[in-house]
């Protein structure tokens, strides 16, 4: 229980966190806010200059008009909270083991363990 204590969940942590599904995930996700966020601001904005002016402000031209970025970020979202992680389908395996530990230094090796033997 030691080795799950000391060395296992650092590996469990930097596995997910390392993960190349959770990297694309979390970088769609940003893009999508980041585009919602620039849609809803030049939209306030144009708001605010019609209102301030009393004019027709002319938004058929900007890269917002028409695009429906609300769609985007809560699909993005969606897919975010629906992740799956292979690795996380190996835990789960091997925590419902008899011997977890053997299964979870089979899924993932002890690193310094591994370095003492390349050395011998």
């Amino acid at each position: 229980m030691l080795w799950l204590k000391e060395r296992g969940i650092a590996s469990v942590a930097e596995s997910v966190l390392n993960s190349e599904e959770l990297d694309k995930t979390v970088a769609h996700l940003l893009v999508a806010a980041r585009n919602d966020g620039y849609a809803q601001g030049y939209a306030e904005c144009s708001h605010h200059v019609v209102n301030a002016l009393k004019v027709d402000w002319d938004t058929s031209k900007s890269a917002t008009h028409g695009v429906n970025t609300e769609v985007a970020l809560a699909a993005a979202k969606m897919q975010f909270n629906n992740l799956q992680l292979p690795v996380m389908d190996l835990i789960d395996v091997a925590l419902h083991s008899e011997d977890h530990v053997a299964q979870l230094k089979e899924i993932f090796p002890d690193r310094q363990e591994d370095e003492d033997e390349d050395l011998a």
